[in-house]
């Protein structure tokens, strides 16, 4: 996982410019303060990548730490954050292996993150640490990819994506026995002069039962609070291609 998100770090806002970060935040504060019952201050964007969403949060004036394994990605993400004049802690930390200065009153993981964590024992490490940095009752939100979606969008499928002077050629092998999926990516990059230089990249997430992402939060002493569809209004179905669950951290 360490060499994931290395080729793809300079174009992945361009290939992600039609999320809108602001309704995910709003999602995300409007969840927190309804769970927690108070107004939240200290927030950790778990896997922040290059800081789109933990600047958000920064604006809307909460106090912010990122974590995130790419340098690159941080990179980018202090980078903005500088731009911005937001004073955010950036580490560069494994989510299985994270450490905090003290704990916080939300943790929240987005954009299937915790997919990347390939080993069992990792995503319930993972989960064990969000707990021990989380206030008494603080709150956990974080969504992953479902199976449905690893098994019909992803299999062995083949996609192209295009942006603003980036070409992208994706091609996924999915094992059903592992229900590890390896995405192999190929980057066209325009250069000043017109030419295209290419990159490539291999990422692997893994498909989770609900009943593995469930009894992972009972091991670590998160209670499942709410589990929403990819809409994150309706309630969760069969062909949901992506779910969002929400935590509370019991001591």
């Amino acid at each position: 996982m360490k060499d994931q998100y290395t080729s793809i770090a300079e174009v992945y806002d361009k290939l992600n410019s039609d999320v809108d970060y602001r309704a995910l935040a709003d999602f995300l504060i409007e969840k927190t303060r309804k769970y927690l019952n108070k107004e939240p201050s200290l927030l950790l964007d778990l896997a922040c990548g290059t800081g789109k969403l933990t600047c958000e949060l920064a604006e809307m004036g909460y106090d912010m730490t990122g974590v995130d394994l790419s340098y690159d990605m941080l990179s980018i993400a202090s980078d903005r954050a500088h731009g911005k004049g937001l004073d955010i802690l950036f580490l560069c930390q494994d989510m299985s292996e994270f450490e905090l200065y003290g704990t916080v009153d939300a943790v929240y993981s987005c954009f299937d993150s915790l997919n990347y964590l390939t080993d069992y024992e990792d995503l319930k490490r993972c989960f064990s640490l969000v707990h021990n940095y989380l206030d008494p009752d603080g709150i956990f939100i974080f969504d992953m990819n479902t199976l449905y979606k690893f098994e019909n969008t992803y299999a062995d499928n083949s996609y192209v994506l295009e942006a603003d002077g980036i070409f992208c050629s994706w091609q996924n092998y999915y094992d059903k026995k592992s229900c590890l999926c390896d995405f192999y990516l190929n980057f066209f990059t325009e250069k000043s002069n017109g030419d295209y230089e290419r990159t490539s990249e291999t990422q692997t997430e893994r498909a989770y039962s609900e009943k593995e992402i469930l009894d992972a939060l009972k091991d670590a002493h998160l209670e499942l609070i709410e589990t929403l569809g990819e809409d994150k209004i309706s309630a969760p179905c069969d062909t949901d291609c992506r779910r969002f669950y929400i935590a509370r951290a019991k001591k």
